[in-house]
């Protein structure tokens, strides 16, 4: 009898470009887009340039491109480096039901493979389909006590996508995909204490520099075993003691797709707060309100606000990413959430600190993750109520192809002339006629 390890390892060995959904091919796309987009703009960032010089001072081998430098590095170290400017600016996707960011870990594997194999189009954006629902059905299978526990769903469960993506594209057999399994589940790693930090984006790198090294070492005979997702002393036993979910993993793979409750962030911070921040927004210009304005801000939230971004206080930009106050606050006083409203600066900047004390949140009754309840109440008396059902980016209501075009132009004008940063997204837009990503990836160089 097949092991699950060895039951995901089939699904994604047997996945043909045919057999994949209409749909997923162009998330596909739109998630690279939007990953060209953020780690572009995150790539002249301090903690970029931290980890971009390390990989120039490796000196390896240049088979892969780094975003928005002229460098190119080996294939695992491009992983790397692409995975941590990905999730750098907290601005990547996120699979709703988990709060995994699937492309970070994923799509940086996938590409330094396919630039440094000469694979098509085609086949990398199968890969990538492929990886992504594995890391997502990963994480669905452990959720939500695997998060609970302390650990970085994105680090853990996207090595495995990684591992998938890339291993798909290089040709592994079952087997060989359930041993690069076995590699990449015991190097998962990442632990929340490290959010608001550069430790936080590192997981999303490091998993897709190990995913990678397990698929390549896999194809050469390395071994690990035939069940490191449900053996004994396995993921689910060691990472999620308190409970895991076998169908979550493998029913109706193939069939019901988790990567399709996936969706794209407009703004650049925890996705829990995003109905917070559109409510507020739209409040803003509704009645044209000011700081001086306001008496307080009350929202009536899912949980996880509570939990994952309640830092009344933040110091530095990394830590205004995962503070409701601030994102509330930031909202109110500039009416954006894009990377600018997070810099050490404006988190210490003294009328969005006023602001951001006057704001608080209450847990509500069925209240989903994509919804808030908000009421600001004003100096003169007055209380505007804003219900956000579903918030812009969740998978019941997706940002658009032209919300994610300004977005990308927004974001990528900050590093590439606007000629270059065009053309790179109409090679994204036709990825799967091209007969390699050459292209692509020279075009993504600054």
């Amino acid at each position: 009898m097949s092991t699950v390890t060895q039951k995901i390892a089939r699904f994604v060995t047997n996945a043909q470009h045919v057999d994949l959904p209409e749909w997923s091919i162009h998330e596909a796309k739109r998630t690279l887009l939007n990953m060209l987009a953020i780690s572009l703009s995150a790539s002249e960032a301090k903690g970029a340039k931290i980890l971009i010089d390390w990989a120039i001072n490796e000196k390896a081998n240049e088979q892969a491109s780094i975003i928005g430098t002229n460098l190119k590095t080996s294939a695992s170290n491009a992983a790397l480096v692409n995975g941590f400017l990905c999730h750098l600016q907290d601005y990547d996707d996120t699979h709703f039901p988990t709060i995994l960011h699937p492309t970070a870990p994923i799509w940086p594997a996938v590409l330094a493979t396919a630039e440094n194999n000469g694979s098509n189009g085609h086949d990398t954006l199968a890969a990538f389909v492929v990886g992504a629902e594995i890391a997502c059905r990963i994480a669905m299978s452990v959720h939500p006590w695997h998060y609970d526990q302390g650990w970085h769903i994105t680090g853990t469960a996207g090595v495995f996508g990684a591992a998938a993506g890339a291993g798909k594209l290089i040709g592994l057999t079952e087997q060989q995909l359930t041993n690069a399994f076995g590699a990449s589940g015991t190097l998962a790693a990442g632990v929340r204490e490290v959010f608001g930090t550069h430790g936080k984006p590192l997981h999303a790198g490091h998993a897709a520099e190990n995913g990678l090294r397990a698929a390549t070492w896999a194809l050469a005979g390395f071994t690990g075993g035939n069940d490191i997702v449900g053996g004994r002393r396995g993921f689910w036993a060691v990472a999620s003691r308190d409970g895991h979910s076998k169908d979550a993993l493998i029913s109706q793979l193939g069939e019901h797709w988790e990567f399709k409750m996936n969706g794209l962030k407009p703004f650049a911070n925890g996705i829990v707060s995003h109905p917070i921040q559109q409510a507020v927004i739209e409040l803003r210009n509704e009645f044209n309100l000011k700081p001086e304005d306001i008496e307080s801000i009350k929202a009536i939230t899912h949980p996880l606000v509570l939990e994952l971004m309640n830092r009344a206080n933040p110091i530095v930009g990394l830590e205004g990413k995962f503070s409701f106050q601030h994102c509330a606050a930031a909202a109110l006083v500039d009416g954006a959430g894009h990377d600018a409203q997070f810099t050490d600066k404006k988190v210490n900047d003294p009328t969005i600190s006023n602001v951001r004390s006057k704001v608080s949140a209450t847990i509500g009754k069925d209240v989903s993750e994509d919804e808030v309840h908000l009421q600001i109440n004003l100096a003169d008396g007055r209380k505007l109520k804003k219900h956000i059902k579903h918030a812009v980016g969740s998978p019941t209501n997706p940002m658009t192809d032209e919300e994610l075009m300004n977005k990308y132009r927004a974001l990528s004008g900050e590093i590439l002339p606007k000629s270059q940063a065009e053309n790179l997204a109409t090679a994204v837009w036709d990825l799967d006629n091209a007969s390699n990503v050459f292209e692509l990836c020279n075009l993504m160089r600054a």
